[in-house]
């Protein structure tokens, strides 16, 4: 069965997006994909409502990816919000939600806070990846 996806990206900055995209053919399945890096566009695109001190929260990844189901309609929706460093507290935390009609899940990721940045996000993704197939075959 054919599936569409979106994603909301904070910490991960389009990476996810990217990754996805560089397929050939990702736009048979592809319906939107956000950059949301500021908390103003959290709640003017996704319907956000938590303030600056959530923002890196389970309850923001939710709210975030909620949304963009609410906005898009994808099959599957993915959010990601966090702080991949190097400032900031706290370095190396990111929640992820994937969200359908029938369910959703968040997760934490916690990485070392000495990785590098852009490193970081590479690891992030490669969680969100490895997350989104273990949810598909529930």
């Amino acid at each position: 069965m054919k599936k569409t996806i979106s994603t909301a990206e904070s910490c991960t900055g389009g990476l996810l997006s990217s990754k996805l995209t560089d397929i050939s053919g990702s736009s048979a399945y592809t319906t939107l994909n956000l950059v949301t890096y500021a908390l103003e566009a959290k709640r003017k695109m996704l319907g956000v409502t938590v303030d600056d001190s959530e923002v890196v929260s389970e309850k923001c990844a939710y709210q975030m990816a909620k949304g963009l189901y609410e906005l898009t309609h994808s099959d599957i929706c993915i959010s990601t919000t966090g702080n991949a460093g190097p400032t900031g507290e706290p370095v190396g935390l990111m929640y992820s939600t994937i969200f359908s009609k029938e369910k959703s899940q968040t997760y934490k990721i916690q990485l070392d806070p000495k990785t590098p940045r852009v490193l970081m996000k590479e690891k992030f993704v490669q969680e969100v990846l490895n997350n989104l197939l273990e949810f598909l075959q529930e």
